[in-house]
């Protein structure tokens, strides 16, 4: 299963590594599955690191580093953006990204993103995704 992962589950995977995002985020990475993370939702990870996390950035960096090397990274698509029904425009890229990656799931917490209600890539939460 080809899995995407937003930038709130690479966040929260980070932070708590016992977490719920964090063991999907094994989940997706360990085959038969591949996770994938695009340009624009790492950028969106670094931005709220900096801005919500300070104190905890240099070991959310190193997270993602390693993470890096486990998924497949791919660059989000900037035309067709504007066309798209999610709510929040910000949401916007990381939909189309993982509709350019062919993810058969994108697995996030963004409430906005998870009301949007797509079929390909079915939008589940980390804790939807662990009990498939």
């Amino acid at each position: 299963m080809r899995c995407f992962i937003d930038s709130n589950t690479l966040i929260s995977a980070g932070l708590f590594p016992k977490s719920v995002p964090a063991a999907a985020l094994m989940k997706a990475a360990s085959p038969p599955n591949t996770a994938i993370v695009c340009d624009y939702s790492l950028d969106e990870t670094h931005r709220t690191i900096n801005k919500k996390f300070p104190h905890r950035a240099g070991d959310l960096e190193l997270f993602l580093y390693r993470t890096l090397f486990t998924v497949e990274l791919i660059t989000a698509p900037t035309v067709g953006v504007d066309d798209v029904g999610v709510r929040d425009v910000k949401d916007r890229p990381i939909f189309c990204a993982a509709v350019k990656a062919n993810a058969d799931v994108l697995i996030t917490g963004d409430k906005d993103l998870l009301e949007y209600g797509s079929i390909k890539p079915r939008i589940i939460t980390p804790a939807k995704f662990m009990s498939m």
